[in-house]
């Protein structure tokens, strides 16, 4: 089956800054291999992606590796992504920046995210919010679950994500702003973004692959391979997250995040967040959507190809002429993360089985 060419809009290849554990080119090589025609990176690179000269270097370094996967920079909405003095969007825009966030970051000045918001807004312009707000995160690192419990983990409550939502629907509303609300991980939080659309505000939000198919009841150790942020939810809140993607409420993203396997070793408590995911992430979201819950195939490809244009910046027309996704289903293969194109392994799926495969020759 062939379709438009997929664009994951929310994916970290740390460069600069972390070269390790991803480049430019060794993510655009992910992305092909996952069937990608295009991917939105984020801007929580060292140094942060606040400046026009850091999009436009994103830009050269893609243009150099010769892939035939589009890279499209998004770039930062605080200057250092500090959430205290906005960036300066306007050239950032003109720069090529596909939108704004400060992806990894909360923005949790109510002046500042409204200013921002404001001048988005004029530019015609998404903005993106990372919603865990730190007054409610308190250190958490994991849901509440048995595990949680077992190690007396300190837990991320579901109002980490629900009161950030609801900050930044109020400044929705008063500015008119689009409003995209990254990762989404609970029932209360998809509650609200439906609340929201049915209310007519310009308001979207995106579902990653490990929320659609894992649950914080599934964690099988003090395995930081499962650990990201925002965290997995319980069955309930997957449940409800599905039949929200099921709806054409929510889009996929994958929060590609790599790290080195260093960074992943000291479990839930002490290891960095994320896991990568652009490599298997179209066979976990057609098990989940498609196998699992009878989303109609050409809908699931619609909120991996179409839903997501609706949130990017193109002056550049980047968009216009990707290569086609093509899948292959009814041949099983398990995943080996060894053999990943990504520098970095850090996931829960090495030797999962699933029946959807992209062809990364198309």
């Amino acid at each position: 089956m062939r379709f438009p060419g997929f664009i994951d809009v929310h994916v970290h290849f740390r460069d600069p800054g972390m070269p390790e554990a991803e480049t430019t080119a060794s993510g655009l090589a992910a992305a092909k291999r996952g069937g990608f025609g295009a991917v939105v990176t984020m801007p929580n690179t060292s140094p942060a992606c606040d400046s026009a000269e850091l999009v436009r270097r994103q830009l050269s370094a893609a243009g150099r590796s010769g892939s035939p996967v589009a890279l499209l920079p998004s770039a930062c909405l605080t200057k250092g992504r500090r959430g205290e003095e906005v960036a300066d969007l306007e050239l950032l825009a003109e720069a090529g920046a596909a939108f704004f966030t400060d992806d990894g970051s909360y923005v949790a000045d109510d002046k500042v995210m409204e200013e921002a918001m404001i001048r988005a807004a004029r530019l015609g312009m998404c903005v993106c919010q990372h919603a865990m707000d730190p007054a409610e995160l308190a250190g958490g690192v994991i849901r509440d679950c048995a595990l949680a419990r077992r190690l007396s983990l300190p837990v991320v409550s579901v109002a980490t994500e629900t009161r950030a939502i609801r900050r930044d629907l109020s400044l929705c509303r008063v500015t008119g702003c689009r409003l995209h609300i990254q990762h989404i991980s609970t029932a209360e939080g998809v509650e609200l973004v439906r609340d929201a659309q049915r209310e007519g505000l310009p308001v979207t939000a995106e579902a990653t692959p490990h929320h659609l198919l894992l649950s914080c009841e599934e964690i099988p150790a003090d395995d930081a391979a499962w650990k990201m942020a925002p965290p997995l939810g319980n069955h309930e809140d997957r449940a409800e997250l599905r039949r929200a993607v099921k709806d054409g409420v929510l889009m996929f993203a994958t929060d590609h995040a790599p790290h080195p396997a260093a960074a992943k070793a000291a479990g839930f408590a002490k290891s960095a967040n994320g896991i990568v995911g652009l490599e298997t992430a179209l066979p976990i979201t057609y098990r989940a959507m498609v196998e699992d819950e009878g989303m109609d195939v050409d809908a699931w490809a619609r909120a991996w190809w179409q839903m997501p244009r609706s949130i990017i910046h193109d002056p550049c027309g980047r968009l216009g002429a990707l290569r086609q996704t093509e899948i292959e289903v009814g041949a099983p293969r398990r995943v080996d993360a060894a053999a990943f194109a990504s520098l970095s392994r850090n996931c829960p799926y090495d030797g999962m089985e699933f029946d959807c495969w992209p062809n990364d020759a198309s």
